[in-house]
């Protein structure tokens, strides 16, 4: 059939519900039944769009394009990204990130344990920008603590978590932190700056409560030797300082300052390169730099002095050198490649209409602006129920719902806001998703049920409360200025 008589349409709603459906079930069955990474699974889904796209007449080269424009629109997310492994690698080996543990540690006081635990895993968290690495690490270590003190795993898990994903939102070393505003259309200096009000809030409330209930706990001396020997590990392998928090802090004025990400996270692993070598001596070399910049830091337990090693067991020494074993390029091939195959799916999910169907069926029951943030919400955790990874959650309803936030006028931000308000932050309470399962194997405590952490995932769900809330106020729906409109119209971000 010719070019000139070849019959297009858009999908039908029923259509776009087999493709979203199909994906669901392959994600689903792939992840829960066999335990397997998401990429192929996801890439099944880019096959299934794609068959349905081609019988509704679009050509194979119209939707390579489509893929290729989808994955365009993640480029800016996945150069930061890459970027971000290099800070992370190099901070370590750098002695940065292990100076701030060593500080956060000095927190700890056995009168408040569980507001330390979610202070303590919230800098970890924001030094190193991933929650599952905290609570790897520092949660299993303060559980090991909380179980010698007598307070319940279950709780003392809530608590690390909340903080581990108070950092995982907050840092913009974190892969969601970046990908939200890259789906929705902004930086993500905007983004963590529009998300401060809401999370601060939440990060109270659940301070609060932390507090509250550590009081039954806080009789007795407790037994820190845990906490003095992790220091002391850490010590024997770096040269802490507190001169080194110089490049996190740096980092973060730079977000008041609105330098755009790549030059002001670049500015942070230069300053830690200067720095390194001068603290950390000839273990901070030029090749170590370059090393750890590609494949990360890696701690050895051959590096440790063998009465350092001694004071721990063969699982809390794992725990250790797994604690410092971070960053690198390499690191986030993951995401990075996850990222490239979900944006396949929805550039041809949305240039087919697959997309558009479902979204305007849904948006009937929307009246308001703030309606829209919390349907935005609602859509996030339903696609980490039905699609049960994390990044997913926000790529695949950022592109569903980017279009109808510039149509209202909205500024991107309150997308990129409801995106990693809810789709960050809920897949840890559902027992079949993937941060539901590492969340749970690694810190040996049950999601629901008898001494479960779920409960106590106090942050996590306060944070989708408090921003569907601040969005019935005002405070987390903003419009956009008629010059911001045009930007984004002629450029598709806008800051």
């Amino acid at each position: 059939m010719s070019e000139e008589k070849r019959e297009v349409r858009k999908a039908t709603l029923g259509e776009a519900l087999l493709s979203f459906g199909l994906l669901a079930v392959i994600m689903a069955i792939a992840i829960i039944k066999y335990g397997v990474d998401p990429h192929v699974p996801m890439f099944c889904g880019v096959i299934v769009a794609t068959l349905i796209s081609l019988k509704i007449g679009y050509t194979y080269s119209e939707l390579e394009q489509a893929m290729i424009d989808g994955i365009t629109k993640a480029m800016q997310s996945a150069l930061i990204l890459m970027v971000i492994g290099i800070l992370i690698g190099v901070w370590m080996v750098a002695g940065v990130v292990p100076s701030m543990i060593y500080y956060g540690l000095n927190i700890l006081s056995p009168k408040i344990f569980l507001p330390a635990t979610m202070i303590i895993c919230s800098i970890t968290s924001l030094a190193t920008g991933t929650s599952w690495g905290t609570a790897g690490t520092m949660g299993i270590a303060l559980i090991g603590i909380a179980q010698g003190l007598g307070i319940p795993a279950g709780i003392t898990a809530g608590a690390a978590l909340s903080g581990a994903y108070f950092g995982d939102k907050m840092s913009p070393l974190s892969d969601t932190t970046n990908l939200a505003p890259a789906m929705a259309g902004t930086d993500v200096f905007t983004h963590v700056k529009y998300m401060l009000k809401a999370t601060a809030v939440s990060y109270l409330i659940a301070m609060v409560v932390f507090v509250t209930v550590g009081l039954k706990f806080g009789g007795g001396d407790a037994q820190l030797q845990g906490i003095a020997n992790l220091q002391t590990a850490i010590k024997s392998q770096f040269n802490v300082s507190p001169i080194l928090m110089l490049p996190p802090v740096i980092v973060i004025a730079t977000i008041a300052k609105k330098m755009p990400a790549i030059p002001g996270i670049t500015l942070g692993v230069l300053i830690a390169a200067v720095m390194g070598p001068i603290f950390q001596g000839s273990s901070c070399d030029l090749g170590a730099i370059f090393d750890c910049g590609m494949n990360g830091y890696v701690a050895t337990v051959e590096n440790l002095p063998a009465d350092v090693a001694a004071l721990f067991t063969p699982d809390e020494l794992d725990a250790f050198l797994s604690l410092l074993s971070k960053g690198g390029i390499m690191s986030m091939m993951f995401s990075v490649s996850m990222t490239i195959i979900a944006m396949m799916f929805g550039g041809v999910v949305e240039m087919t209409g697959q997309m558009e169907i479902i979204v305007k069926q849904i948006l009937k029951l929307v009246r308001t602006d703030a309606g829209l943030v919390v349907l935005t919400e609602i859509t996030c955790i339903f696609s980490n129920m039905t699609m049960p990874e994390q990044y997913i959650s926000i790529v695949v309803p950022g592109r569903m719902y980017a279009q109808t936030y510039q149509d209202r006028g909205l500024h991107p931000k309150c997308l990129s806001n409801a995106l990693e308000s809810a789709g960050t932050v809920s897949g840890a309470f559902i027992p079949w998703h993937t941060c539901g399962v590492f969340m749970s194997t690694t810190l040996g405590v049950p999601i629901w049920g008898a001494g479960g952490y779920a409960p106590w995932l106090v942050f996590n769900y306060v944070q989708i409360v408090v921003t569907a809330v601040f969005a019935y106020l005002g405070i987390t729906v903003t419009k956009m200025t008629d010059e911001e409109k045009k930007i984004l119209a002629e450029t598709g971000h806008v800051s």
